[in-house]
């Protein structure tokens, strides 16, 4: 719901009458939490603005986030405020990290919600317009909330990061979400055609571009166009991928770069590290992420690709009971889901035939999630 602007929030505007970069802290999980937050001149707290979060890599930390994938111009013109989190040490090494369905412990996907709730709190905040972004494993970060914060995060992209081989089961994603994809195809550090780290599998970027493809039922045909080759020291070139006419508009972006490295296009170059200087990656995530607001759900008397492998045998819209059947043997869970993202029914080991009693619920829009450690499916359902 919109602020309403009263003499404490035009107190506020006054005091950004020039661009200012904070340090700030919320308790989470009975821990200190820190973050920075970049407002430009432009923000007055007359109107609501839209909130980029911008995550930074393993074992790096935000101040460096600020300066390398750099935002700050952008938002200078463009009047958008910035984000910056500081993700806590791993129990692997003691980096600075996000859980991004890694196994670390630690549940940043409830400390990122409860940071933008705390910044819109303060700020006049577009709750339809907040995006993330972010480098190698903030990237990972910003693809598990458009899969797993999905009632908040309106589109995301990702810089050399990828997906997890956990994620795919535990999506919770609830809408279509546009993706951009940015990843060199010979970064020695997330590797483009997927690997084994540490800290779990990462999936390939074809994977991971299949996987958005087919969730927002883009076309499987994309526009191919060649990034002029502007700069020719680089030592790389880049190829933009465009997957359109998915449900609500969503769209999935791939640039490749060729030769590319585990590096931020446009940004400064680092010693011994190919870096593509023929666009900035800032400015094209911008350009995506503003021609997105929150999509609204889409019909509900349809199955979301995926759900091949499940029955929906109950009356839909359902009068009080929910029927699935399996047509594997596989044990599975099932997980009963409002449209704000939140989980409100668990039903597990399920083989066969199952069935759910949905008196407890409110009448209204719901989506089943059913996952068998092996491929999860999503339907869309209404309680009457």
């Amino acid at each position: 719901m919109k602020k309403i602007i009263t003499i404490l929030s035009v107190a506020i505007a006054m005091s950004y009458s020039a661009q200012t970069t904070s340090n700030g802290s919320i308790t989470h999980d009975g821990g200190t939490r820190t973050y920075k937050l970049y407002v430009p001149a432009s923000y007055d707290g007359t109107e609501e603005v839209p909130l980029v979060l911008n995550l930074h890599g393993l074992g790096s930390n935000n101040t460096q986030q600020l300066g390398y994938g750099d935002f700050r111009p952008i938002a200078d013109t463009a009047n958008f405020i910035i984000l910056l989190p500081q993700g806590l040490p791993n129990p692997f090494n003691q980096q600075p990290h996000w859980n991004a369905n890694f196994g670390s412990g630690i549940d940043d996907i409830n400390f990122l919600s409860s940071l933008i709730d705390s910044i819109s709190n303060d700020y006049m905040i577009n709750e339809n317009r907040i995006y993330s972004t972010g480098m190698s494993n903030g990237g990972y970060m910003s693809i598990t909330l458009a899969g797993q914060l999905s009632s908040k995060i309106a589109a995301v992209a990702s810089v050399t990061g990828t997906m997890t081989g956990n994620q795919i089961p535990a999506n919770t994603v609830i809408r279509p979400v546009p993706v951009m994809q940015i990843h060199g195809d010979a970064d020695p550090t997330v590797a483009y055609n997927g690997s084994v780290n540490p800290l779990g599998s990462s999936l390939s970027v074809d994977s991971v571009l299949n996987y958005w493809i087919a969730h927002n039922n883009c076309d499987q045909t994309p526009i191919i166009t060649a990034v002029p080759d502007v700069i020719t020291s680089d030592n790389c070139t880049a190829t933009r991928y465009d997957y359109l006419n998915g449900d609500s508009g969503a769209e999935v972006v791939h640039y490749k770069i060729t030769g590319g490295e585990h590096t931020w296009p446009g940004a400064f170059a680092q010693s011994g590290k190919v870096t593509n200087q023929d666009f900035d990656a800032s400015t094209e995530i911008w350009k995506f992420f503003s021609k997105y607001e929150k999509s609204s759900l889409v019909s509900v008397d349809e199955f979301v690709k995926g759900s091949e492998w499940i029955e929906l045998r109950s009356e839909n819209p359902s009068l009080g009971m929910l029927k699935l059947a399996s047509l594997n043997t596989n044990p599975y869970s099932i997980s009963i889901i409002n449209i704000e993202g939140k989980v409100l029914l668990t039903q597990n080991n399920n083989i066969g035939e199952s069935t759910i009693n949905l008196a407890s619920l409110s009448n209204g829009n719901y989506l089943v999630k059913v996952t068998d450690n092996q491929q999860a499916a999503i339907i869309k359902i209404i309680k009457q």
